[in-house]
């Protein structure tokens, strides 16, 4: 797993809005990078409209927020749009990105079902790349405020 103290792996996906960016892109600014399951369920919408309400919080401390999950395009625009999300959410559909930061796996619930697939997480990244905090698991309840205490530090 990318570990505090570590240099992030770049990696390249597409947004929300089909264009394909790199991590690098945003050497100079901290990131917010956020692993989460599913557009439009309640853990992950609790989680991005904690990351929308705190906003300014990020962009007054030079950060950005990038969500990332397997669902396409087409769900991640309409995900942004539904919550009015002032952030791009990442195209993840073969989980290489959510494996190579090793948030992917089975998660077991407490009644016993099962779910494999992007398991929630947040890694800060500061402006000249290096992992400055790594929360992984993470509840969607605590993921902003940690992240914002990270990258107010």
């Amino acid at each position: 797993m990318p570990a505090r103290g570590e240099l992030a792996p770049d990696f390249e996906a597409l947004t929300d809005e089909g264009k394909t960016i790199r991590l690098s892109d945003f050497r100079g600014k901290k990131v917010v990078l956020y692993f989460y399951p599913k557009d439009f369920t309640s853990g992950c919408e609790m989680q991005a409209c904690a990351f929308r309400d705190h906003y300014a919080q990020f962009e007054a401390a030079n950060a950005i927020i990038l969500g990332v999950s397997p669902d396409d395009v087409e769900s991640h625009r309409k995900f942004r749009e539904a919550l009015n999300l002032p952030f791009h959410l990442l195209v993840d559909s073969d989980f290489s990105l959510s494996k190579a930061w090793e948030s992917y796996g089975t998660k077991t619930y407490p009644d016993g079902l099962t779910f494999t697939g992007t398991l929630r997480s947040h890694f800060v990244i500061d402006e000249h790349g290096v992992i400055i905090d790594v929360q992984n698991p993470v509840s969607p309840q605590e993921s902003a405020k940690r992240a914002l205490e990270a990258v107010q530090s």
